[in-house]
């Protein structure tokens, strides 16, 4: 049996993995002051819907999968240790001047943001190494005492150190760190060239500093955590969620926390190709995970999942810059939480504000006072306030109506139901638009591609993005409602490692290269002795960070062998670049010089001997029939079938307007959509009903 939880802003997802292969959702709320209880709650909910207790769950468990956003909150809210910087001798400047620019260059109200660390606690360490590794001004030894001394009298609790060239030959910060370990025990800190061995020195600063920034809070938690499962009968192993789209053991964490910033959104991503690809059999795939705050994209385009450098925490260009390789996901503030409110001017905003788990929105019943997308689906019939949650919660509709009337209604002369719709109809446009930041500005056709809904606000209005887009299909797995939690399951171990060895394709410095190499391949294989991975489900991927001359940003190359033989395999990996820089900006100068700046390798050791998606238990005791008064744009609040997920036959087509409910979403199927149940139980919807159904499929109204 195996477990995984991710911890979002409103609810804890849990899904389960039974010794049949087949998976269970489970929700909790979550407790911002204590997480660790709402994970003990999913526990709880998971262990009576199987019949069984909490500490005979957690026995029988061998695998628990943890995603969670302890971290991100901290950096966000400036709540993680108090951290001091070190870094070279007259350069004390560099979390200041950042990298970036203007989100919007003519809004001029935005404030310079401030750098990470202050500079009242930057402290400059006398040394000085060249960009070929030659010692220039060697360290001052006494002068680090002495900052030491200074950091204990400043109360410092982390440090960051990131010294100029440290890639290239990283003795004075080897050398600071065991003045560090002596001088001021205890306190732990980073290394920038350990952490992220990158060229760009803001953010190998940046992230060396947010790294040891979370070393105390997520060393407490994830130890907290690990000595409540225990104590519950926990026995199996306990690994994290990385930002890169993968799982690494707990220890690993503890020792670099920035790994596990965005660690929820990464999963959704990997459950969301795997089931369109089991479903669809397409490969190009919007992904789009609904949480209670956000609304997260990712553009999968044939089947591979995209990564970025230039992962921020917080708003692109004055946030802060994790610098290190993450999957790349777009966030919006269009979630179920997300208020809806009028502006000034008399315009309808929806978010960027959520009202969470606490107090939630108004139809809860815990002090919220805003109307809430979840408010206005309430008003429009789309959810069911006696059956929300598995009907472990109940809603408050005439609270919801109130919220709805009072921020929406009344400021703009909408009835409620105007409201409501108006609410989901400006939710609907920010999530469209939010797809096609990402699609047409990489030449990608949405109408081409197949959307994933996940998230337990995904079928709200899910069908209504993909008619915008123009998307033939849209699928919402059976457990999208904890998409990010299912795709942990599916994950694999991971690790990614980089060098840096400067060199151009017209010189190309192949001894260099392959040393650098053969200590990457070195490093993989050591993961997968330390992770007790079998050798036969281990994959290792090696690329080049490569660029044309005097461009600013590379672009990741893979690399067909492990070590380049000769001027052969130059040429080839030349060519490879070249047609990877058409595909991605649409030209490429097949004459010029190539440049490569740096080298990584990525491992990954199998945890599931099969790579198809996991089936979802059909619980047809909650097979269900009834009908509503819903609302639908052109036609009014109609008579509505409601049905659960069980209650359709594989194969057997629906044709809306239909809602069919399960205990953790509701899927709107407006008019003219229609819906059919796959094997594997989830629901494949197509948009405008165009599709005729195969042979073997029955085209039957809901009702």
């Amino acid at each position: 049996m195996r477990i995984s939880v991710d911890i979002g802003g409103t609810f804890t997802d849990l899904v389960l993995e039974g010794d049949d292969g087949l998976l269970r959702l489970f929700k909790a709320p979550t407790v911002p002051s204590d997480p660790v209880q709402g994970i003990v709650d999913a526990l709880t909910h998971a262990a009576t819907g199987v019949g069984t207790t909490v500490g005979d769950l957690l026995a029988s468990t061998t695998l628990f999968v943890h995603a969670t956003t302890r971290g991100l909150n901290a950096v966000l809210t400036r709540t993680a240790a108090r951290t001091a910087f070190l870094t070279t001798s007259g350069h004390p400047d560099v979390l200041v001047l950042r990298e970036g620019g203007r989100d919007d260059p003519f809004d001029f109200t935005v404030q310079y943001p401030e750098p990470y660390v202050p500079r009242a606690l930057t402290f400059e360490v006398p040394e000085r190494i060249l960009a070929d590794g030659r010692v220039l001004e060697p360290l001052d030894a006494a002068a680090v005492v002495d900052i030491c001394g200074r950091l204990a009298a400043a109360q410092v609790e982390a440090v960051g150190v990131c010294l100029l060239w440290s890639t290239v030959n990283p003795v004075h910060e080897q050398a600071v760190g065991r003045l560090l370990d002596e001088h001021l025990p205890g306190v732990p800190f980073t290394l920038s060239h350990e952490l992220n061995p990158s060229l760009r020195e803001y953010r190998r600063a940046s992230s060396a500093c947010i790294d040891a920034s979370l070393k105390p809070l997520m060393a407490e938690y994830l130890r907290g955590l690990g000595t409540r499962l225990r104590s519950e009968g926990f026995a199996g192993r306990l690994v994290v969620v990385t930002s890169s789209g993968g799982v690494v053991d707990v220890g690993d964490v503890e020792r670099a926390p920035i790994r596990s910033l965005n660690s929820g959104p990464s999963m959704a991503p990997v459950a969301g190709r795997a089931y369109a690809a089991a479903d669809t059999g397409i490969a190009d795939v919007i992904v789009a995970d609904t949480g209670g705050t956000t609304y997260d994209v990712t553009l999968v385009r044939g089947g591979r999942i995209p990564w970025t450098r230039s992962a921020w925490v917080g708003p692109v260009f004055t946030g802060h810059m994790t610098g290190l390789p993450s999957i790349d996901v777009k966030s919006v503030g269009a979630g179920g939480g997300s208020i809806a409110w009028v502006d000034p001017g008399g315009l309808l905003a929806v978010g960027p504000h959520s009202a969470g788990s606490v107090p939630g929105p108004a139809c809860y019943g815990r002090g919220g006072v805003d109307a809430t997308v979840t408010d206005a689906a309430v008003v429009l019939g789309y959810i069911d306030p006696a059956a929300f949650s598995g009907g472990a919660m109940r809603l408050d509709e005439q609270a919801a109506v109130g919220a709805v009337r009072r921020s929406v209604g009344v400021p703009l002369g909408l009835d409620d139901l105007a409201a409501a719709e108006a609410i989901v109809q400006l939710t609907t446009e920010q999530m469209v638009r939010a797809i096609e930041d990402i699609t047409l500005a990489q030449g990608v056709d949405p109408s081409n591609a197949v959307l994933v809904g996940g998230g337990g606000a995904a079928g709200l209005n899910a069908v209504a993005v993909a008619q915008r887009l123009g998307c033939r299909m849209l699928v919402i797995p059976a457990v999208g409602a904890a998409l990010s939690a299912a795709g942990a399951l599916m994950s694999d171990l991971t690790a990614s490692y980089a060098a840096t060895v400067y060199t151009t394709s017209d010189a190309f410095d192949t001894d260099p290269v392959n040393a650098a190499l053969g200590l990457l391949v070195a490093q993989c294989r050591e993961f997968v002795d330390r992770s007790g991975a079998a050798a036969g489900a281990t994959t290792v991927e090696l690329f080049a960070e490569a660029r044309y001359p005097q461009q600013i940003w590379e672009l990741e190359i893979p690399l067909r062998a492990q070590r380049f033989g000769g001027g052969f395999d130059v040429a080839q990996f030349v060519e490879d670049f070249h047609d990877v820089h058409a595909q991605v900006l649409g030209i490429a100068d097949r004459v010029s010089p190539v440049e490569v700046v740096s080298w990584g390798a990525r491992v990954r050791c199998a945890l599931r001997d099969d790579e198809a998606p996991l089936a979802a238990h059909a619980d047809q005791a909650g097979s269900k029939r009834s009908t509503r008064q819903a609302y639908f744009a052109g036609a009014g609040s109609v008579p509505t079938a409601v049905c659960s997920p069980a209650a359709l036959t594989p194969g057997v087509v629906v044709e809306g307007p239909a809602l069919i409910e399960s205990a953790f979403t509701s899927v709107v199927l407006p008019p003219g959509s229609t819906c059919v149940r796959t094997e594997i139980g989830s629901l494949l919807i197509d948009p405008n009903g165009a599709g005729e159904p195969a042979a073997s499929q029955t085209r039957v109204h809901a009702v």
